[in-house]
């Protein structure tokens, strides 16, 4: 898939896709898992895509000062995180800037959370038509809305729109929202991916003109 002229806008989450931040990610997620939940040995990889309100109502419902105590944890992980652009992101995000597209972040990540993607790289600004975050939509993915919503900021109608997406949650939500869909298998191998995506890449150096 090289043509990219016929669509308008393209909606990328953050985590996996613009930022190699997942197996950081998955270390805390992972020892909050072992912790709270070893019944789960698979909590870390569970949990991906969804936003912190989503966890805590699914696994620590009703224990408000143990949740905080999480965040805490979180805020203070995420000051010393490194935030590595995925390979090529930042060329073929600009390339499509060049070609007219529009381009948003539709990530469930929260405000405090950019602010330390800002920290690190304060050209997100400028690569981006639009940031949305968790604040910004009611239903999270795997619902469609955040991405229905990113195509409407980008006054797109949802089949104009290119969807960059890595964890399942994410996949769904794109394509439930009409958008062509390209998964990538930063997080999730590709047999998963596959099934939920138009068009697979490991990274955007797959991607011409970057190969």
């Amino acid at each position: 898939m090289t043509d990219f002229s016929r669509f308008k806008a393209a909606l990328f989450d953050l985590d996996g896709v613009v930022l190699d931040t997942e197996g950081q990610y998955s270390q805390f997620w992972g020892a909050i898992g072992h912790e709270f939940h070893p019944e789960e040995p698979r909590f870390g990889q569970l949990i991906k895509g969804q936003t912190l309100v989503q966890i805590y109502d699914r696994w620590f419902a009703g224990q408000d000062e143990l949740q905080a105590r999480i965040t805490q944890r979180l805020d203070a992980y995420e000051q010393q995180m490194a935030f590595p652009y995925i390979k090529g992101a930042r060329s073929f995000i600009e390339h499509l800037r060049q070609m007219g597209l529009r381009t948003a972040v539709v990530t469930s990540s929260n405000v405090p959370k950019m602010q330390q993607a800002y920290q690190a790289h304060p050209e997100l600004h400028d690569l981006f038509d639009f940031i949305l975050t968790s604040e910004d939509f009611q239903a999270s993915k795997p619902d469609p809305d955040c991405y229905l919503l990113g195509a409407r900021k980008c006054q797109a109608k949802p089949e104009e729109c290119l969807v960059f997406e890595d964890s399942i949650n994410g996949l769904k939500a794109g394509r439930a929202s009409g958008a062509y869909v390209v998964g990538l298998t930063t997080t999730n191998p590709r047999e998963a991916v596959a099934p939920l995506a138009h068009y697979v890449i490991n990274d955007f150096t797959d991607l011409e003109p970057f190969k």
